[in-house]
């Protein structure tokens, strides 16, 4: 499976993927007042400021599901409905875990939302491990809200080519 670097013209379609799974996975344990601030312009708003470090899976133009990075977080990762359980999930997590080795982090953490099962038994069984829980600062439009997520960690160091970890 191909993960590639999105395109600027996909930023729209990115965005429904995002704002689909996101109601999905979030809107009956996140606090409404996100809930409500989370909309798909916000969704669009923040995946053009992002675009540099996002990477895709799906044809040019039809991306289903991608992620980003924030220095050593895998800080998003959203995969449309159609594509779950068609391996792009498992494409995304490597290439992200390979990116964050070859920057040369030893240790990769995300965030999950505390009830998002399905997400936290994806993470687990990729080797992810849960150390507990910490309060995440997400921008809003209101400014930033505070929320107790679970952490999960793994060390990714190892991955990198010897080469590019002797850097």
């Amino acid at each position: 499976m191909n993960v590639r670097a999105a395109e600027h013209s996909e930023i729209d379609s990115l965005a429904r993927v995002w704002y689909d799974s996101w109601r999905d996975a979030h809107a009956k344990i996140a606090p409404a007042e996100l809930t409500r601030v989370r909309t798909l312009e916000s969704f669009r708003d923040r995946l053009e400021a992002a675009l540099p470090n996002v990477r895709v899976v799906g044809e040019a133009g039809e991306p289903v599901g991608f992620y980003f990075l924030k220095e050593d977080e895998l800080y998003q990762l959203f995969v449309a409905a159609r594509a779950r359980g068609t391996g792009v999930a498992v494409a995304l997590i490597d290439d992200a875990e390979r990116r964050l080795s070859e920057a040369g982090v030893e240790t990769a953490w995300l965030g999950c939302a505390i009830g998002n099962e399905r997400a936290a038994r994806f993470y687990e069984k990729r080797g992810w491990h849960r150390i507990g829980v910490y309060v995440s600062d997400l921008e809003t439009p209101n400014g930033i809200m505070h929320l107790d997520v679970w952490r999960y960690e793994k060390r990714v160091g190892h991955l990198a080519p010897r080469a590019a970890r002797a850097k």
